[in-house]
């Protein structure tokens, strides 16, 4: 496959997992007791989420990613690059069973000035599941964000978690990174390169930019031009993904 084909767009055709009987997908039940999870549709994709959402990781850990694609036995993740960047490699990959795996950089992949990476890691005797892929979404599309909280130094570790919200604004052209979905579901550190979901709990997107962001930098869209101080306000008081095209 070329991975310089996936700037943006995601082939769904080639996510196809081959299922070994011998060789179980692993399923997790853990129960959702996020705030958001108050209803039996959010319940539902929180289950759907957990097997497809990993923890990226180098020495500490990194940021979430989500499973993307099975070759064989090789498995890909998409990720954000900001999330690459905040360690060194050697990477690593807890999926959602607990086990960690150690990941490599893909050669040959190139996202661009798109904030998005890949990783990869090998899993002989267990299989696990991949994501499906939805389209973008509309303004007002309910929709899902979900990762991994990082937790402060000293306080109790948060797990798997989700919010919900809606989409408010899809830009007509992307900000610098990638980014063009904004919506109103609350993003913590830790959640970048987590799914954003749609109602079906197929991902629509990758989890990058929160809201309120501690430095007012202007906003730039990605080719270069300042966004105008009202729709920077806008942009500042949402969370913001790198959307996934299909076709």
């Amino acid at each position: 496959m070329d991975w310089r084909k996936l700037t943006l767009v995601v082939c769904v055709g080639s996510l196809t997992m081959a299922l070994s009987a011998s060789a179980p997908v692993v399923s997790v039940a853990t129960p959702c007791t996020s705030p958001d999870c108050n209803t039996p549709q959010s319940k539902q994709i929180y289950q759907q989420a957990q097997v497809i959402t990993v923890k990226v990781m180098s020495t500490d850990f990194l940021g979430s990613g989500i499973l993307l694609r099975k070759q064989g036995s090789v498995y890909t993740v998409l990720t954000n690059a900001h999330v690459l960047q905040a360690g060194d490699a050697p990477y690593r990959v807890q999926t959602p069973d607990g086990q960690i795996h150690a990941a490599n950089l893909p050669k040959g992949v190139n996202f661009g000035k798109n904030d998005l990476a890949l990783l990869q890691f090998q899993s002989n005797g267990k299989i696990y599941a991949v994501a499906s892929l939805g389209k973008s979404p509309a303004v007002g599309d309910e929709v899902f964000a979900v990762g991994f909280p990082a937790t402060e130094e000293g306080t109790q570790a948060k797990g798997f978690v989700l919010t919900t919200g809606k989409v408010l604004l899809v830009l007509p052209k992307p900000l610098e990174g990638g980014y063009q979905l904004g919506y109103t579901n609350n993003l913590e550190k830790g959640m970048s390169g987590g799914p954003l979901l749609n109602r079906r709990g197929e991902v629509v997107g990758v989890n990058g930019m929160q809201a309120y962001p501690l430095w007012d930098a202007p906003s730039v869209f990605q080719d270069g031009i300042e966004v105008d101080e009202p729709l920077h306000k806008t942009i500042i008081r949402l969370s913001w993904a790198v959307p996934i095209k299909t076709h």
